[in-house]
C-alpha cells in the first residue's frame, strides 16, 4: 500500500452534537476502558518517565489567601546618582536597568525585598529634577508619587559631586512630604572617599549613610537603619492577595500598552508619551477589574532585532521576555490603525512558545474607519488564522472603551489553560477520532495511538503512546479536535509523542 498524505483541512469539523457526546461520555465506562489499554502498555517497552507520566496526579487548586501589605520604602533623587544600581543591590539580583547614562529609569518600579527576616517592596523611581519638561516632566511627577505612596524614602545623593540646587530641591519635596526620610551618599567607594559623605549634612536631613551601591559596601547597615523607621504593616499600600492571576501586556512600541495599564489601574501609574520605547522595566501593578483583583504587568515593546539593540533597550527586551516567563496570561495589544507586521506575528509566537494563554487586544478601536476595518479583517484573516482561539477583545486604551471586555476574556483563557480532561475521557476521545479517521499508512505500517493521558495544565499538554511517529499534519488535526470538544479557548494546547515497540520475546 502506497503512503497518503492526510489532510486536516478536508476533514470537517465536529457538530456541537458530536461534541457534546464526547463530553458526555459516561466516567465509569471511560475510566474502565482506559484502564485496559494502560495494562495493555505492559507488552510495551516503557522507561521511568514513561511510568511517571502516567501516574501523575491533578494539580491543586490555587489558593487567594488575604495577606497584609508589606510596608514600601522609595528610592529617590537626581539622575545618574545610582538609584537603580542600589534597586539591585537590595533586591540581590540585576533586576532594574542600569546604564552609565542619566534617564534610564522612567517609571515607579515595584521589586519585592527582604532584609532580616522582614519583607518590604522597594520603589525605583525615575531622576528628579525641578522645571522637566516633556517627558522628564512625567518622569519627575512618578517620582513625586512615590513619595506620596511610600512608608519611607532613601533620598540617593552622588557623594563625589556634593551636594547640588537640584538636591535642596528635593529635599524640600520630602520635607512636605512629612515621610521618614534617610539621607543616602552613595559612590563612596573606599573609606579614602567617606569624608566626601560630610558635606552632605548641609541637607539638613541629619546623618548621611555613606554607601557604594556598585561595590555593595554600607548597603547592610543602611539596610538595619531603614528597618528601624519602616512599620511592620504598610500604611499607604494596598492589601496583598497571595494568588491574583498574573497578566503580562506585551506589544511592540507604541502601541498603548502603557495606557491601558494607567486606564486600569484608574492612576497615572506609568509614564505615557508619543516616543516609542518609553517603558523599559516591567511595572507590576494590582488592579481591580469588575470585583477581582489581577496582577498587571506592563512591558518594554519588544523591537524588530533584539541583537541589534544596545544598553537599556537590549536589557529591556530580556527583561519583557522574564516578565513574561513569571505571568499566566498575555495580553497582546495590537494597534489597528496600522497593519499587522512581521514583529506583532513574531511577538505572537513568543507568547505561543511559553505556553502562556493569551488574549488580542486590538487598541484604537475608535480612530478605526470602515476603509480600514475591512482591510484589518483580511489581515486577521490571513496572518493570525494560526490563533483563531485566542480571544479578540477591541478596545480603546485612551478612552477606556470597552475595557472591561478584558475580564471575561482573561477568565476564559485562564479557564481554558487550568482545564485538565479525565484520562478516561481522553482514550474514549482518541478511540472514536482514530476509528474515523485512522492515521495513513507509512513504509507498510500504520501508526497506532495504545494510549493518551494529559500530563500537565498550564499549558495543557497531552502525551500519547504510539506505535510510530505522527505526521504533523495529524498531530494538528488532533488539536483541532480537542478544542472542538474540550474548547481550550485562550490557551495553547501541546500534544507530545512517546514511539514505543513491543517488548521481544523472551
Amino acid at each position: 500500500m502506497s503512503d497518503q498524505e492526510f489532510d486536516d483541512a478536508a476533514v470537517p469539523a465536529l457538530d456541537e452534537a458530536q461534541a457534546q457526546r464526547l463530553r458526555d461520555i459516561d466516567d465509569e465506562f471511560a475510566v474502565a476502558r482506559a484502564d485496559s489499554l494502560r495494562a495493555g502498555l505492559a507488552d510495551y517497552e516503557l522507561d521511568e518517565d514513561d511510568l511517571e507520566i502516567l501516574d501523575l496526579v491533578a494539580d491543586g487548586d490555587v489558593g487567594y489567601a488575604l495577606e497584609p501589605p508589606a510596608p514600601v520604602l522609595a528610592i529617590v533623587g537626581r539622575p545618574n546618582v545610582g538609584k537603580s544600581a542600589l534597586v539591585n543591590r537590595i533586591i540581590g539580583r540585576r533586576e532594574a536597568v542600569v546604564e552609565d547614562v542619566a534617564g534610564v529609569t522612567r517609571d515607579r518600579v515595584n521589586y519585592k525585598a527582604e532584609w532580616a527576616d522582614r519583607k518590604f517592596t522597594v520603589v525605583d523611581t525615575g531622576g528628579w529634577e525641578p522645571d522637566a519638561k516633556g517627558i522628564d516632566a512625567a518622569v519627575a511627577a512618578q517620582a513625586e508619587v512615590a513619595i506620596d505612596l511610600a512608608d519611607a524614602v532613601l533620598f540617593v545623593v552622588d557623594a563625589t559631586v556634593g551636594p547640588t540646587s537640584t538636591d535642596e530641591r528635593v529635599v524640600s519635596l520630602l520635607r512636605a512630604a512629612k515621610k521618614p526620610v534617610l539621607l543616602v551618599a552613595n559612590k563612596v567607594d573606599d573609606a579614602h572617599q567617606e569624608s566626601d559623605a560630610t558635606a552632605l549634612w548641609s541637607l539638613g536631613l541629619g546623618q548621611p549613610y555613606p554607601v557604594s551601591a556598585i561595590h555593595g559596601r554600607g548597603v547592610a547597615d543602611l539596610l538595619d537603619q531603614a528597618l528601624k523607621v519602616l512599620p511592620k504593616v504598610s500604611a499607604v499600600a494596598k492589601p496583598e492577595y497571595g494568588g491574583p492571576r498574573r497578566v503580562a501586556i506585551l506589544g511592540r512600541p507604541n502601541v498603548g500598552k502603557s495606557s491601558l495599564l494607567n486606564k486600569t489601574a484608574g492612576e497615572e501609574r506609568v509614564v505615557v508619551n508619543e516616543m516609542a520605547g518609553t517603558t523599559r522595566d516591567p511595572v507590576d501593578e494590582q488592579i481591580e477589574l469588575k470585583g477581582k483583583i489581577w496582577r498587571f504587568v506592563d512591558t518594554a515593546g519588544i523591537r524588530r532585532r533584539v541583537h541589534l539593540q544596545h544598553g537599556a533597550d537590549f536589557y529591556a527586551t530580556l527583561r519583557t521576555s522574564a516578565a513574561l516567563e513569571r505571568a499566566e496570561v498575555a495580553i497582546v495589544v495590537l494597534d489597528v490603525t496600522e497593519p499587522i507586521s512581521v514583529q506583532d506575528l513574531k511577538i505572537i509566537d513568543l507568547v505561543l512558545e511559553s505556553g502562556r494563554a493569551l488574549v488580542i487586544a486590538y487598541n484604537k478601536w475608535d480612530l478605526l474607519d470602515d476603509d480600514r476595518r475591512w482591510q484589518l479583517e483580511k489581515e486577521i484573516d490571513r496572518d493570525l488564522g494560526h490563533i483563531a482561539w485566542a480571544p479578540r477583545v477591541n478596545i480603546s486604551a485612551k478612552t477606556g472603551r470597552h475595557l472591561e471586555r478584558l475580564v471575561p476574556a482573561l477568565e476564559v483563557a485562564l479557564e481554558s489553560w487550568d482545564t485538565r480532561v479525565p484520562t478516561g475521557k481522553i482514550n474514549a476521545f482518541l478511540a472514536e477520532l482514530t476509528a474515523a479517521h485512522p492515521h495513513p499508512v507509512r513504509g507498510g505500517k500504520q501508526p497506532r495511538i495504545l494510549f493518551g493521558t494529559q500530563a500537565a495544565s498550564r499549558p495543557p499538554t497531552f502525551v500519547l503512546f504510539v506505535t510510530g511517529f505522527l505526521d504533523p499534519q495529524y498531530r494538528r488535526f488532533i488539536q483541532r479536535r480537542l478544542r472542538e470538544v474540550y474548547g481550550f479557548e485562550g490557551s495553547p494546547i501541546i500534544v507530545n509523542m512517546r514511539v514505543r515497540e513491543k517488548r521481544g520475546k523472551r
